[in-house]
């Protein structure tokens, strides 16, 4: 098969994923597997699970950087950029549609409603993540104390990245323990105590800041997708004072209701301040290390895999990403629990995702249903 051939290939797939992929991005792996491995028979189970590691031990959203990997090892370097484009830019579209008439209609009591009750279902489904999540991240005393003290210190105003990256450092230390010293174990904390304090102080919005704290977040965020709401909220919520806690609340919204990557939820806070140009800058920032991370790591996959430093590493990270979830999870709860309602709302979904693992997308078109009800009959 010639490599324009494949190259088509690439693109076909990956445009119908990027239109048709709900559900997070657990949800977008399994479909890749199902297409690029079950059906398609593009690479082994084996090779599929090490693109799946690979993408844990670089920052990004995992289901975007499977998309580039996929498309690498499909159609080479053309192929990595093409997966990667065709996956996010029918997510991107359709989310600078809604950002439109987001900013047009949003204070209409039809708009209010429906992200009513969509609202408690984000914030359930962001737990349901939580809780599986740290089933499998926790491994012991070390990881559970991490997340404990990270989420701790977000509340007194502690840099988030600083965090993370303190967070990987000390159980790394800890788990290879025999050979550091005991006393190395200050040097990662102190750090952490007294820098990257939040400002409070406003900020004008302008393009090239916003493009650039986007292509920060994208450098630095390891995890779930829903990490992402602990940097967006420090930076543009308390740092800059661009958004409201309910504006970010109703970007998650957004980003839960339409396919492909999660974080086309940036694409939304950039048409939120500064239009298309804005929408187009903060979607390029954040995703742009995906692609640079890939090709640069994808050589390298057989080696990482084998590294007990990386592996530890990477626990603590984990880790550290959950605390600032929970954190972030308990704040934005606020905004959407306004009364006894929502909170039934978000039991109950949280009770299907669990139970009978409903797909989250007919629980926020439920919620959705539910708010436009509330609305009509107010």
């Amino acid at each position: 098969m010639s490599r324009s051939q494949r190259l088509t290939d690439v693109a076909r797939l990956f445009l119908k994923l990027g239109v048709t992929a709900f559900g997070g991005p657990a949800a977008h792996i399994a479909l890749m597997h199902q297409e690029t491995v079950n059906r398609r028979k593009w690479l082994t189970d084996e090779a599929f699970l090490d693109l799946v590691g690979a993408t844990n031990l670089i920052p990004g959203p995992n289901s975007t950087e499977m998309a580039i990997h996929l498309g690498f090892l499909r159609a080479g370097w053309p192929g990595l950029i093409v997966g990667g484009l065709c996956f996010i830019a029918p997510a991107m579209s359709i989310v600078m549609a809604l950002a439109w008439a987001y900013v047009r209609f949003g204070a209409l009591p039809q708009a209010e409603g429906l992200l009513y009750g969509i609202k408690p279902v984000v914030i359930s489904i962001i737990l349901q993540a939580l809780w599986t999540l740290g089933r499998k991240a926790v491994k012991g005393r070390l990881t559970a104390a991490v997340a404990l003290l990270v989420t701790a210190l977000y509340f007194i105003g502690i840099n988030e990245i600083l965090l993370l990256f303190a967070g990987g450092a000390v159980v790394m230390v800890g788990e290879n323990v025999g050979r550091f010293r005991k006393e190395r174990w200050a040097s990662f904390l102190i750090p952490v105590g007294g820098a990257g304090v939040l400002s409070q102080l406003p900020a004008p919005v302008t393009l090239p800041k916003l493009f650039f704290t986007f292509l920060k977040i994208g450098s630095v965020l390891y995890g779930s997708g829903y990490v992402l709401l602990a940097l967006l909220r420090a930076d543009f919520v308390v740092r800059f004072g661009w958004l409201t806690d309910r504006q970010l609340l109703d970007a998650v919204a957004i980003g839960q209701v339409t396919p492909g990557p999660v974080f086309t939820t940036a694409t939304f806070i950039g048409y939120l301040l500064a239009g298309t140009p804005g929408a187009l800058l903060a979607t390029l920032g954040i995703f742009l290390p995906s692609f640079v991370f890939v090709a640069l790591s994808h050589p390298l996959i057989p080696r990482i895999r084998r590294s007990a430093s990386a592996g530890a590493l990477l626990d603590g990270v984990n880790v550290a990403s959950l605390g600032l979830m929970a954190a972030v999870t308990w704040q934005l709860g606020r905004e959407a629990f306004i009364d006894p309602p929502t909170m039934l709302i978000a039991l109950i979904a949280f009770g299907l995702l669990v139970r009978l693992k409903i797909n989250s997308s007919w629980l926020i078109a439920g919620g959705a249903v539910i708010g436009l009800l509330k609305a009509a009959l107010s």
